[in-house]
């Protein structure tokens, strides 16, 4: 009786398991948010502090553009470099970028442009003709003569631009 409780048990649970899985699935399917355009701030370390004496370390940057649609083009209107006290620094973008479908591209920063500071950030907008996967704009900074390396994502600070 015992041993027909326990596999009645594990039948229960297995099935349990199953449709849980089931909806995750249908559920991811159904949540990719889509866009035709937002307004991103990505954050930049030009530089870091160290150590108990608050050694500065100098990294270079690179901001990535990627599109991840595999279907349709997105363009890359504006890429700002701002400083740490929020003055524009630069422009990046001349004219739009357009990504295909899966392409990428980047802006480099070298390891000794010291004109972001520690709070400098990159602002990004993009835009499609239709809705479209959004696309990861990051930052990954890095130094190789320190063996430092991470990334900063892109957050959405305006949503679907005109």
């Amino acid at each position: 009786m015992m041993l027909i409780k326990n596999l009645l048990k594990i039948v229960l649970l297995s099935f349990i398991l199953f449709a849980f899985i089931m909806h995750s699935e249908s559920f991811a399917d159904t949540d990719l948010e889509l866009s035709s355009g937002n307004t991103l701030y990505v954050s930049v370390y030009s530089n870091i502090y160290s150590a108990p004496k608050a050694i500065r370390l100098e990294l270079a940057t690179m901001l990535s553009l990627r599109n991840t649609d595999p279907k349709n083009s997105i363009t890359i209107l504006k890429a700002d470099y701002y400083d740490t006290a929020g003055k524009l620094i630069d422009s990046y973008l001349k004219k739009p970028l357009v990504l295909k479908p899966l392409e990428s591209s980047y802006i480099y920063l070298k390891e000794y442009d010291k004109r972001g500071g520690p709070g400098a950030n990159f602002i990004v907008k993009w835009q499609a003709d239709k809705k479209v996967n959004q696309p990861i704009i990051e930052t990954i900074m890095f130094s190789t003569r320190h063996g430092i390396s991470f990334v900063c994502p892109g957050q959405i600070i305006k949503e679907n631009i005109e």
